[in-house]
């Protein structure tokens, strides 16, 4: 009789350990869907997490997490393979989007925007595109608009995802 309860017992400890440590201290961390799938406790912890494009069971496991705002950084024309609005609203959570259709879209007015969006957020946010890449361009400009140094801003970028798209960040954060 007593062993039916273990279960219950190792279920509330590992929900009250993965809540343990939350910070507001503004850092994002970039993690695959592929990791979040695999250990859902790696969104715990952190105020932003940058993605690639999730889909439902990630949206779930974030959701599960605490996460009350999904930001889609993806161009309207972008497949998501789901309708991803619908889903994030069928969980509870706030569902933005920002289009950041491609370099063009990299400015520092897109990044005052989506800072705006990111205070406006009433608790863990999950940001994404197709890789995490114009997320972690978006993190970088906000830092440098934060007063950043380049070097800081750029690396706050690469801890978001910022990959390829580094470039033109570096071109940007050269007119600041």
């Amino acid at each position: 009789m007593k062993t039916r309860f273990i279960p219950f017992i190792a279920l509330f400890g590992l929900v009250a350990c993965s809540f343990a440590g939350e910070t507001n201290d503004g850092s994002v961390v970039a993690i695959n869907a592929d990791d979040i799938r695999a250990d859902a406790s790696s969104l715990n912890g952190w105020q932003y997490v940058s993605s690639g494009q999730p889909d439902t069971e990630v949206l779930l496991l974030a959701k599960n997490a605490g996460f009350t705002t999904v930001v889609d950084l993806r161009g309207e024309s972008e497949d998501r393979g789901f309708d991803e609005a619908a889903e994030v609203s069928a969980l509870g959570m706030s569902y933005v989007t920002l289009p950041i259709a491609n370099a063009d879209d990299v400015t520092f007015e897109n990044a005052a925007a989506f800072d705006k969006i990111l205070a406006a957020a009433e608790g863990p946010v999950l940001v994404h595109c197709a890789s995490g890449n114009r997320v972690g361009a978006l993190f970088a400009l906000r830092e440098k608009m934060s007063g950043a140094s380049n070097d800081d801003a750029l690396a706050a970028g690469k801890a978001a995802g910022l990959t390829s798209l580094e470039p033109v960040v570096l071109e940007r954060l050269q007119e600041k």
